[in-house]
């Protein structure tokens, strides 16, 4: 490894504590698990504030900075962690990062933005033409906010020309561990997600969302179709029916519904099927048909593959379903594998008795 990396975290008011002390815990282990190697520390961490204390949930916590941004000529990375409370207010109180962080990017500093960090990280100009992550509850509003900013959907790590983001919460700690590859090495990388006990080589944090329709648009009428859409969920919907049922045309309805919502018509309704079907699988002990009865799918195959390009269900969700699913298969009909599933299961063929393991043995993927 060469030169020491200076990582500057930064403090602003109205953030998440955790999204501070967790970088600087995270490159402090790196240095620690470097000299008990024998070798020598990497990273040179600080906290970086506007002033030298800086309180945090109504002065329920102070955190003191350990420079401040004037004492701070040249940086490698600039660490934005996520923002709370009334985004507007944050990034109000915070404004005055804003000078720096571009000068510190135009002298060369990489910047990796945590969580909500995005909308201060946006308010700097720097994203416009780049993607970006952020937290999937506010995937919409970081787009409706800063429309040249190319949002992803659902991505955990996002890096673009020297600026990376994250996805929501916890996701913040895949970024860091991209960093510490990216800086240090693979091995480390790994020892140091052992360690905090973080899966690697994550991808999207779609199953973690919650899908809730993209109704902030002034299309009064398509926001009336998106409400019928969702409380008409158990009916086969088509765009036709649709737009005769509004008095509007094929045309004028999908042109009018993609620009207010992002998504075709067909999408937005397999979006709410698939959402409804989600609820269920994760909430009762219904089997794949009756869910799928229960969204208006009557075919199990299209069911599949709309299920597949959708998020798919929490691993820690899905079990009881896999297993009241497992009831209803006899042992000759799982050997045979006659039955067209939406998951397979990677397990040997079972007697009933073997089914009460099934929990603390299931080894499964996705189709």
């Amino acid at each position: 490894m060469a030169n020491m990396k200076h990582v500057s975290i930064l403090v602003p008011q109205s953030a998440v504590i955790q999204a501070i002390a967790d970088p600087k815990y995270c490159f402090d282990t790196v240095n620690r698990f470097l000299t008990e190697q024998g070798k020598k520390p990497y990273f040179i961490t600080e906290l970086v504030g506007l002033k030298n204390n800086v309180k945090q949930y109504d002065g329920t916590y102070t955190i003191h900075t350990n420079k401040l941004i004037q004492d701070v000529r040249k940086t490698d990375l600039i660490i934005i962690p996520a923002l709370s409370g009334d985004l507007n207010k944050a990034i109000e109180l915070n404004r005055a990062f804003i000078p720096w962080i571009i000068q510190q990017y135009q002298r060369g500093a990489e910047i990796a933005a945590l969580c909500l960090g995005a909308f201060l990280l946006a308010e700097t100009g720097l994203l416009n033409g780049k993607r970006c992550s952020t937290h999937w509850n506010f995937q919409n509003l970081l787009q409706h906010r800063y429309p040249e900013v190319h949002v992803q959907n659902g991505h955990i790590v996002t890096e673009e020309k020297g600026i990376y983001s994250s996805g929501g919460a916890h996701f913040y700690w895949n970024l860091l561990l991209h960093l510490i590859e990216k800086y240090t090495n693979r091995e480390l990388s790994v020892l140091v997600a052992k360690y905090f006990a973080i899966g690697l080589n994550r991808e999207s944090q779609l199953a973690y969302s919650i899908f809730q329709g993209q109704k902030e648009h002034q299309d009064d009428s398509i926001r009336e179709i998106q409400e019928y859409i969702e409380q008409h969920v158990d009916q086969r919907l088509t765009v036709e029916d649709l737009a005769q049922q509004y008095a509007l045309g094929r045309r004028s309805l999908e042109r009018r519904f993609k620009a207010a919502t992002n998504n075709t018509v067909l999408e937005y309704i397999q979006r709410v099927k698939i959402e409804a079907a989600k609820r269920l699988f994760e909430s009762s002990r219904m089997s794949i048909k009756e869910v799928m009865f229960e969204v208006g799918y009557t075919d199990l195959k299209a069911f599949r593959i709309a299920f597949k390009k959708l998020p798919a269900l929490h691993l820690l969700n899905i079990s009881n379903y896999i297993i009241s699913y497992f009831h209803s298969l006899t042992e000759n009909a799982y050997e045979d594998n006659k039955y067209d599933r939406i998951f397979t299961i990677h397990l040997p063929p079972m007697k009933s008795s073997a089914l009460k393991m099934l929990q603390n043995s299931l080894r499964w993927v996705l189709f």
